[in-house]
């Protein structure tokens, strides 16, 4: 809401503000399609029809939106004429947000809830007094509360609020736009570069932020990717009748958000540019194996498809969304029945395997295995695997050894995520030293 001269503009009616708008339905539904075009139709990794989800990995963090950008993600790709008749309620598996760790936890984790605000007051301590600061004032200003007069990192609302109700609104259309001054080129840009240096620079620059903010996750994707090189491949606990599943593994889908999205670049090195992610970002962490032939490769045993959902403004007027605050019922009217669901009930553990150190695995193994990561469709360096030739394939450095991607994850991968959680309270910005990202 914004009030200038006893002008009020409010949020539109009709949706939860945790839900996707009609756009962010169409544009998750896309990025299925162009999954179902790449892995279905070009490379024939995954199946045309589908009659269940044995292979398949489901799992979202306990927000609406990011529940039902899985559900159109998964949809796009395997539309109703691509299941079979019988084709059963997918298995999704939710943490509790005790142990959540599909985006970073700040709420649950106290030592990460520490660094993140530690990192966020130097960020207000660098751009609050500069011109960059002066120069989006001088447009914005008039439109802050009287109890917060001025644009600041700090600021109620932040800078970065700000910056996502502008990004919001640009998303679904002239119904929802702001007074023309909010998106001015140079001050979107100026915006954008501050709130990526305040949320994000500490996955850059700290080990103890990488392990913590997005560490175990990326510990979960080694898990599967090591599984599948070294033990015929990874199996989930749970199959769509509650029972031990049978089937291996080969691609994971998971409904995240923004902060998910950088993290795993930042931590990895590979965030150029350092653009805040777009609405329906995705990151893609692929595994392939080495067949015989020059330069060979196959898709591997697994996928994993991380995806961003859209903004959670208001779809268009006189459409409407009904909430609820019930994962299952949510669920049952996503897929039109009650899924099998998977919810912990506790931290589940990694495995042996993967929390191994790469020397003590099978060495041919790791690296007849390649990882490459995609962001929205391209690939990306990870600097430590482009800057040695044994750690990538010949030829193209965005292809990593297994090998070296593990050794570069386990660095912040945390041993038990929780404990340490608990562990360096009040002891700074970097109680376990300062190293870049992605070596």
């Amino acid at each position: 809401m914004a009030k200038k001269d006893g002008e009020i503009w409010r949020e539109r009616p009709g949706v939860d503000g945790r839900e996707l708008t009609d756009e962010g339905r169409q544009s998750t539904y896309a990025l299925g399609r162009r999954l179902r075009h790449l892995y279905v139709d070009q490379l024939g990794f995954m199946p045309k029809i589908r009659s269940n989800t044995d292979d398949m990995y489901l799992r979202t963090t306990p927000i609406p939106r990011a529940l039902e950008s899985l559900q159109q993600t998964f949809w796009g790709m395997y539309p109703p004429d691509s299941r079979t008749a019988n084709f059963p309620p997918p298995t999704i598996v939710a943490r509790s947000p005790a142990d959540e760790t599909l985006f970073p936890n700040e709420s649950n984790c106290h030592r990460f809830r520490q660094l993140a605000r530690l990192f966020a007051q130097r960020a207000a301590n660098k751009w609050n007094e500069t011109e960059e600061m002066e120069y989006l004032n001088s447009l914005w200003s008039k439109w802050m509360p009287s109890n917060s007069p001025r644009v600041a990192v700090d600021s109620r609302p932040r800078l970065s609020g700000i910056m996502d109700t502008i990004n919001s609104t640009l998303a679904h259309g002239p119904g929802t736009r702001l007074p023309a001054e909010f998106y001015d080129p140079k001050a979107r840009e100026i915006s954008a570069k501050i709130a990526t240096d305040e949320w994000f620079a500490g996955y850059s620059e700290s080990r103890e932020y990488r392990k913590l903010g997005i560490g175990a996750l990326i510990g979960d994707v080694v898990d599967r990717m090591v599984h599948a090189s070294v033990d015929g491949g990874w199996r989930p606990t749970t199959n769509a009748t509650g029972d031990a599943a049978n089937g291996v593994v080969k691609f994971a889908l998971h409904g995240c958000h923004d902060t998910t999205i950088a993290a795993i670049l930042s931590s990895l090195g590979a965030f150029d540019g350092g653009k805040w992610p777009p609405y329906t970002s995705s990151v893609a962490v692929e595994l392939f194996k080495a067949t015989d032939g020059p330069h060979a490769t196959r898709p591997g045993d697994i996928l994993e498809e991380l995806n961003v959902p859209e903004p959670e403004s208001s779809p268009p007027t006189g459409k409407s969304a009904s909430s609820s605050s019930s994962s299952s019922s949510l669920m049952s009217k996503l897929f039109g029945s009650k899924p099998s669901s998977s919810t912990a009930a506790e931290f589940p553990q990694p495995s042996k395997i993967a929390r191994s150190a790469a020397s003590a695995l099978p060495t041919p193994s790791l690296q007849n295995y390649y990882v490459r990561i995609r962001y929205n469709d391209q690939p990306v360096r990870i600097p430590g695997c482009a800057a040695k030739p044994r750690n990538h394939l010949p030829g193209n450095d965005t292809f990593c050894t297994l090998e070296a991607f593990k050794e570069i994850a386990d660095k912040f991968t945390p041993r038990n995520w929780h404990r340490e959680c608990g562990e360096n309270l009040d002891e700074g910005m970097f109680a376990e030293g300062d190293d870049p990202a992605g070596f």
